[in-house]
């Protein structure tokens, strides 16, 4: 195993910087907990699209002290807003199964899989052991594996951004990794 010459971390917000140097094996941690995440997210994702899957008991049943209640109680009030959600839950959750496992698109999808767990989290809502919760770990994990930019990393990301047409439009850029 051979260290790289540039295997820093460094970051400067707000007038605070932030240094550090990873272990050499950092970048294949990354690649592990990509795929890892990826697969919980596909596995989660292909047992509601082959099984009988509906959000509604959940979504019915939220907390009244969460900050989300009535929202979700709406949503489960709502035929069209069930059969919508009904969808929306298991296709995200393998578009961004195979989105991670594959390193392609990492950002925007860690990015969505963070979004859905701030809802689990608010829908399971349950502070009386504090307010971390798994579905708040899982969200820190997966904004994690954006900022590292994680599809760069032996994923499909690496080799979209040297395509023509994201060196063209950095913009782009921010929605591989």
């Amino acid at each position: 195993m051979s260290a790289t010459t540039i295997n820093r971390l460094e970051s400067r917000i707000g007038g605070v910087t932030l240094e550090g140097t990873p272990h050499q094996l950092s970048a294949w941690a990354v690649v592990g907990l990509r795929l890892v995440m990826g697969w919980v997210m596909l596995s989660a994702g292909w047992g509601k699209l082959v099984g009988e899957f509906s959000a509604y008991g959940y979504l019915a049943n939220v907390d009244p002290a969460s900050p989300a209640s009535g929202l979700f109680g709406a949503m489960a009030a709502s035929g069209t807003m069930m059969a919508a959600v009904d969808v929306i839950i298991p296709v995200s959750q393998v578009l961004i199964g195979v989105a991670l496992v594959a390193g392609a698109f990492v950002r925007l999808a860690a990015l969505g899989a963070a979004i859905q767990m701030v809802m689990f989290y608010f829908g399971s809502w349950d502070v009386a052991n504090g307010l971390v919760n798994s579905q708040l770990v899982y969200a820190a994990v997966f904004l994690a594996l954006g900022a590292f930019a994680a599809g760069r990393i032996l994923g499909v990301d690496r080799i979209l951004e040297a395509h023509r047409l994201v060196r063209e439009r950095p913009v782009l850029r921010y929605l591989l990794g």
